[in-house]
């Protein structure tokens, strides 16, 4: 199965790095993301990825295109036949297309685009800046168990405080600690679609995370699945900080996969 990856956006609110490289790109522990994302499918069983790029896209050719020479040891040979030797290879199984998917185009868009790539079968689908310990082969058995056309994760990213119960006046009921009713659910990608999900976009114009979205729901074809693991967005330069403390230390939950 096919993951597709959404990495075309223009990353403002991290603009002190995006502004030189796709926020996909932004680097944790001298790793893009989008490679930490890559290599949580990975571990788990899927190795071919199509990546809707859009905002300097060559970006992410160019790394990919070096990838194999930058994880190997290599002898150049300039005496003889101006040769170079590949020792050691370290490269993972992946198989990688990478759609320009256009500047300005959104992200039903995007997925619009690849479709061509995709085929007419079902596939996983996630944005290129967060990362999480989502058992995927389970959200996959999961959506083949029901049936619809769509399943998203969804994650609880509400209160880390105690909490206030209050009456309508004001007056406090009680002060408890927070639990997994509090706060908002919300969409965190790591999503399964099959292909029936283009007939729901209409061209570039399209936000995945609203026509669509409000479309699957009217016709009783989306799925949630909760994930009460670690999962961290990138959003901000502060977020990023926090991802590559944690990796820095060796303390990252959602490195799932062995050296």
């Amino acid at each position: 199965m096919k993951v597709v990856i959404l990495a075309g956006g223009f990353g403002t609110r991290i603009s002190e790095e995006s502004h030189l490289k796709p926020k996909p790109m932004i680097e944790i522990g001298e790793k893009p993301i989008l490679w930490h994302i890559m290599k949580g499918y990975s571990a788990q069983g899927f190795n071919e990825f199509i990546i809707c790029a859009g905002y300097k896209q060559h970006v992410i050719k160019e790394w990919f295109a070096d990838y194999f020479l930058h994880t190997s040891d290599v002898t150049f040979d300039f005496t003889a036949e101006n040769s170079m030797v590949i020792h050691n290879k370290r490269t993972e199984p992946w198989k990688v297309t990478i759609v320009d998917t256009g500047l300005n185009t959104m992200t039903g868009g995007r997925i619009k685009r690849v479709k061509d790539y995709i085929g007419n079968e079902p596939f996983m689908l996630t944005y290129g800046d967060a990362v999480g310990d989502i058992d995927v082969n389970e959200l996959l058995a999961f959506h083949k168990s029901h049936g619809k056309i769509g399943t998203i994760s969804v994650y609880n990213f509400g209160q880390n405080k105690g909490v206030l119960d209050l009456d309508k006046d004001g007056s406090v009921k009680a002060f408890r600690e927070k639990s997994d009713l509090d706060g908002d659910l919300i969409n965190i990608g790591f999503m399964v679609m099959e292909p029936q999900i283009f007939d729901y976009i209409d061209g570039d114009h399209i936000s995945f995370e609203k026509e669509p979205m409000v479309r699957l729901v009217a016709d009783g074809q989306l799925m949630s699945r909760t994930h009460k693991g670690y999962w961290q967005c990138m959003d901000t330069l502060r977020e990023k900080e926090q991802l590559e403390k944690l990796w820095s230390k060796g303390d990252a939950p959602w490195k799932i996969w062995e050296e």
